[in-house]
This record gives structure tokens, sequence and C-alpha cells, in this order.
């Protein structure tokens, strides 16, 4: 039984560390999104549930190894990565209007890469749902 207990503290203690490191790390330089880009409407409607699990495949598929399951910025991959892979579920980044947040995710700059080859922009409109969903 000791031995089950100290290997879930240090389980919990690796998890803690590694989404402390996560956020520790310096933010990239500002990012501004054209202003005709950021004003951008979604083609998603509000709680469309459909685009949303349409969105978490793309997310789990394409965005998950850097950002993480919730957005946090702790993915397997974040740990190579010199800046913070941001916090989607702060204030910060769901204060950004759907525009800027697909525009980001079309264009991209290092370290993030672009998707406008790689996902059509209905797509990317699905994943900016998703990523609505991991507001606190």
């Amino acid at each position: 039984m000791k031995k089950i207990l100290f290997g879930l503290a240090v389980l919990a203690a690796l998890s803690f560390t590694q989404n402390t490191n996560a956020q520790a790390k310096p933010k990239g330089k500002e990012w501004k999104v054209p202003a005709a880009d950021a004003a951008k409407k979604s083609t998603v409607k509000a709680g469309d549930a459909s685009a949303i699990a349409a969105g978490k495949e793309i997310w789990a598929r394409d965005c998950k190894s850097c950002h993480g399951v919730k957005g946090l910025g702790d993915g397997s991959k974040a740990a190579k990565i010199d800046i913070s892979c941001g916090d989607f579920s702060s204030k910060e980044f769901q204060s950004l209007s759907d525009g800027a947040i697909f525009y980001k995710t079309k264009i991209g700059r290092k370290p993030m890469p672009s998707f406008k080859e790689k996902l059509s922009d209905a797509e990317l409109w699905q994943v900016t749902a998703y990523m609505r969903t991991f507001k606190k």
C-alpha cells in the first residue's frame, strides 16, 4: 500500500511540475493581427455541438501535442519549445476575437506552424469553436 501511495505522489508531483514548467516559459513576441482579420466573424454558430466535436478531433490530431489536451500549453512537445505554448483557458486568450484566433491558427509563426495548407477555412472555424470550450 505504501508503494502505491508513493507512486501516486510521484505521479502527482511530476504532473504538477509539467504544468508549472509549461507556464513558466517566456511568452513569445507580441503577435498583432491585422484589423480586417480580427474583425472576421466565425461561420460556426455559438454552441454548435457538431462543429465543436469536429474541432476537438482536429485539435487531438494537430494541436494537442504542443498545446495540451485542455489547451494549457503542456503538450508532449511543449518542453522542446523555447517559449510558452500559451494557456488557451486564460482570460487573455479568451478575450481574442474569433477572427484573431482563426488568423493565428491559419497563418502561424515560428514555432507555431501555419495550417492554411492543411486545414480548410471551415475546419479552422471548427477548431476556433473548440478552443472556446477551454474558457475557465
